[in-house]
């Protein structure tokens, strides 16, 4: 793995490992797991994009933190987390199902009763590290939806390929399908 694709997230350059996910398809990998002065540069430049949201809710694994240092900075106590597998506490919870450019096939994204509570009535922000088809976004806006919760705004570190073309979604930064 040689080659790396520069961005520059709000004065922050960061290198990219260029990565195959399929024929003639590359996409420049961002990871935030263990990358915590990166994870709440990011945070502190989002939570300012959406200050008014009332609630966050982000898909696991890799929005997990920044998601976490989001909901920090807007001073939430909490944040909704839809799990990709049902664990034992969401037995009462709701579901959708997504697809992803970095997902074999479809999958299920589970929220928990008390999550889906979170989001109820409220202004809530979309949280993700990248957005590219748009497929896991889709599945979010299923549960804030179906959790009785109002789609306020829809948040990523970076827009990936025609991503960045849409108008409904908010990012720091771009990068190429490769």
């Amino acid at each position: 793995m040689n080659d790396f694709y520069t961005v520059d997230i709000c004065g922050e350059k960061v290198d990219l490992p260029v990565l195959n996910i399929g024929e003639n398809l590359n996409i420049a990998f961002f990871n935030l797991h263990g990358a915590q002065k990166l994870t709440e540069h990011c945070a502190k430049h989002l939570a300012a994009l959406i200050p008014d949201a009332e609630a966050v809710i982000t898909a696991e694994s890799k929005g997990l933190q920044l998601a976490h240092c989001v909901a920090r900075n807007l001073g939430h106590d909490f944040y909704a987390v839809a799990r990709k597998s049902k664990k034992l506490y969401m037995q009462d919870g709701i579901t959708s199902e997504v697809t992803s450019i970095t997902t074999a096939g479809s999958q299920k994204l589970y929220l928990s009763a008390h999550d889906a509570e979170l989001l109820k009535g409220k202004k809530v922000a979309i949280v993700d590290d990248v957005i590219s088809t748009g497929g896991s976004l889709s599945g979010l806006e299923q549960l804030v939806e179906k959790s009785g919760g109002i789609i306020a705004y829809k948040a990523f570190v970076l827009a990936e390929g025609d991503a960045a073309k849409r108008k409904d979604v908010l990012y720091l930064a771009t990068i190429p399908l490769l």
